[in-house]
């Protein structure tokens, strides 16, 4: 299978590591969304990524579905099988999927506009949602166990987005989210390989 990524998108990390996790034989192939190569486009009207190239000629994209997928795949063994559990895991990802959306609203704002046209009010919009979802996640730190799954993988390319893109803006209110980031880290040797990064 292919995996259609980009080496700083939090998206396509999040779906890499899952691979990796799962001993998956994953080809990753990156692509340049702006470029609309036909790759991409042709097996994702949205042009946008991951996209999962399957052997027998699926296309799957959005990241969560790619999850899922994987999921499915390899024995049910990316989430866990309690049902409560299961939401806790959900929840997670969906929230650290939210926050990205929010930095890269941020990151859009100020790299395609010009800069007298660049609406603060927006950013700082943005950027008061993804600083609330990192003091939920803070104070509700999620436990690292014997398994990982789809929402650890979820925050771990959230904060290497973070330190990516956001760089002295975050870390010294979120002591918390660094020592987590840390345990991963120890939990998944390929972290610092796979997070987001030009």
């Amino acid at each position: 299978m292919k995996i259609l990524c980009a080496p700083t998108s939090p998206y396509s990390s999040k779906v890499r590591m899952a691979a990796r996790y799962l001993e998956l034989d994953a080809v990753e192939i990156r692509v340049d969304t702006n470029a609309g190569p036909a790759l991409l486009v042709d097996n994702n009207p949205l042009g946008k990524i991951p996209t999962l190239l399957t052997d027998d000629g699926l296309s799957i994209f959005d990241s969560v579905a790619i999850m899922h997928y994987f999921h499915r795949l390899k024995g049910k063994k990316l989430y866990p099988s309690k049902n409560g559990k299961r939401t806790e895991a959900e929840i997670l990802e969906a929230l650290c999927d939210g926050i990205c959306d929010c930095l890269l609203a941020i990151v859009y704002e100020r790299r395609f506009r010009d800069e007298e046209k660049v609406h603060q009010p927006w950013i700082d919009r943005q950027w008061k949602k993804a600083v609330s979802g990192l003091n939920h996640l803070s104070v509700h730190l999620p436990n690292i166990g014997k398994r990982l799954h789809g929402g650890h993988f979820a925050l771990a390319a959230t904060l290497g987005y973070l330190d990516l893109r956001f760089k002295g803006q975050w870390e010294t209110d979120h002591p918390e989210l660094i020592g987590w980031c840390r345990e991963f880290e120890k939990k998944f040797a390929a972290y610092k390989e796979l997070k987001p990064q030009t």
